[in-house]
């Protein structure tokens, strides 16, 4: 099997001969069984792995305290420099000391010569990045980060054997292994292992259903950071009316997607922008976009990013860019683009928060499909609409007369009405102009009368609702027609062009 980053990235450092390591992350478990892999797998003769805390001493692999009066971080180092063999010292929270004891940070340089080319290893893992600057060049800083689908899928095999031998009688579909780590992709193993027993809890078989527990899970994980938000909406192509150029775009795309692992990252499809007027189905469209690519959908909340509550924006902003990489393969939703990147000055958030988000895109792992949606693409500077940044720009115009009468229909459906039994062409006179928004608040309107009176819907309520709204094209003409007008050339269109009778 395939090993995973993390084991590859320990396996290159010790290879590399560095003596000194910083592994800047809290899941001090994880990282213990790791080094034992690297420790145990890589070397002949297997190296020792030993394992310090602050209030257990040193202990050897089988939990033994290895020497007595060790808890004192200088009389460790003193015991490492004299060990005779090599090994591997496991250092957990090792970051107060170094702040706080030159005596120990001077030892450190001296253990840097000690156990060079012998094999023996000092590996500090802490939460907190701290390297002294005396220490800089001697020390290997490493970010681990979460766990990629190969760590998952021995993390699932794993768990399922141990539930097995407390008796527990449960399966693990073996065709579902990489959906399933993929599924619990952007967790820590910890928060894995609870999302797997969570789902174990209602099926016992780890397969196809087990899959919405495990991204309920990483919804919650994920939505406590206030800076992206799990969408779960499951709303397919088939509840969004008309835009079939669009539609088609994406099935053809979906296919290339999935099979992104073996094409050259050139040919995956990067993401899509999707401009239009108000109420027209772009954010439907995006929702589709998710449950089409068979992919959760999660949305950047703007709102939170320039809030404050999680330091400057620029740097909040790069921090969920970060968190959706973790979290991929994924749909990534940017809902109303212009309004968080308008500025095209050099200078200031908004300045500096384009120019992350043009490298971000250049850039991103190959797994993330952005999907963003704009009022006004004409805010947007030239270089974020540039071929290479988004594979298509699309603009969702007013439905056309036929595009109506299927939104009428699919509203009409989805509130358990039959819609053979209108005549839904009488309504394409009285609806000319609107948008997706407005037809749907005419069948909500015409149904709140039918359920008023207690009688069946009917089609003088849906004629007699037209009647109550004004549409946005009549109330912001100018505004609606400067949005078409600058479109029609600038984008491709989502709908086929209406035939004019």
């Amino acid at each position: 099997m395939k090993q995973s980053r993390a084991i590859e990235t320990l396996q290159d450092a010790f290879e590399s001969g560095r003596p000194l390591i910083y592994i800047h992350s809290a899941e001090e478990h994880r990282i213990d069984r790791l080094l034992r892999t690297v420790a145990f797998g890589c070397f002949e003769p297997p190296l020792t792995v030993f394992e310090w805390a602050l209030t257990t001493g040193l202990r050897d692999a089988a939990g033994s305290s290895a020497a007595a009066g060790l808890h004192e971080p200088r009389k460790l180092l003193d015991f490492i420099a004299e060990y005779p063999g090599a090994a591997v010292f496991h250092l957990k929270d090792f970051h107060e000391p170094l702040r706080e004891d030159p005596a120990v940070r001077r030892r450190l340089r001296d253990l840097y010569e000690l156990c060079f080319d012998r094999k023996k290893f000092l590996v500090i893992t802490s939460a907190v990045q701290f390297i002294p600057e005396e220490l800089a060049r001697n020390i290997l800083l490493l970010e681990l980060g979460l766990p990629d689908a190969e760590e998952l899928q021995s993390l699932l095999r794993d768990e399922t054997a141990i539930l097995r031998q407390l008796g527990q009688p449960v399966e693990l579909d073996d065709h579902y292994l990489l959906p399933l780590a993929r599924a619990l992709q952007g967790l820590t193993i910890d928060e894995a292992r609870h999302a797997i027993r969570r789902a174990l809890a209602h099926h016992r078989m780890l397969g196809s259903e087990a899959i919405p527990a495990l991204l309920e899970e990483k919804r919650l994980v994920v939505n406590r950071t206030g800076l992206v938000q799990y969408v779960a909406d499951g709303t397919t192509l088939d509840y969004v009316g008309g835009l079939e150029i669009l539609k088609q775009w994406l099935l053809e795309r979906r296919k290339l997607f999935q099979m992104r692992d073996q094409l050259s990252a050139d040919i995956v499809p990067k993401g899509v922008l999707i401009m239009g007027i108000s109420g027209c189905g772009k954010s439907l469209s995006v929702k589709a976009i998710a449950s089409t690519f068979e992919l959760p959908l999660y949305r950047i909340d703007m709102t939170e990013i320039f809030s404050g509550r999680h330091g400057p924006p620029e740097t909040a902003f790069a921090q969920a860019c970060k968190i959706l990489e973790q979290i991929s393969p994924a749909v990534c939703w940017f809902d109303e683009l212009e309004m968080a990147v308008t500025s095209s000055e050099s200078s200031g958030e908004q300045g500096r928060m384009f120019a992350f988000f043009l490298t971000w895109m250049q850039e991103k792992t190959r797994g993330l499909f952005v999907a963003a949606t704009a009022n006004r693409i004409d805010l947007l500077p030239a270089e974020m609409i540039r071929k290479g940044r988004f594979d298509e720009v699309f603009f969702v115009d007013l439905p056309t007369d036929d595009e109506r009468v299927e939104i009428f229909r699919i509203h009409l459906q989805r509130r358990g009405v039959d819609p053979s039994k209108f005549d839904l062409e009488r309504l394409k006179r009285f609806t000319k102009g609107w948008t997706g928004a407005e037809c749907e608040q005419c069948v909500v309107s015409a149904l709140t009368t039918a359920k008023l009176e207690e009688r069946a819907l009917t089609d003088d309520d849906l004629l007699n609702a037209t009647a109550t709204i004004v549409p946005l094209s009549k109330t912001m003409k100018e505004q609606v027609d400067h949005i078409r007008e600058w479109a029609f050339e600038r984008a491709v269109r989502a709908s086929p062009r209406e035939v004019v009778r």
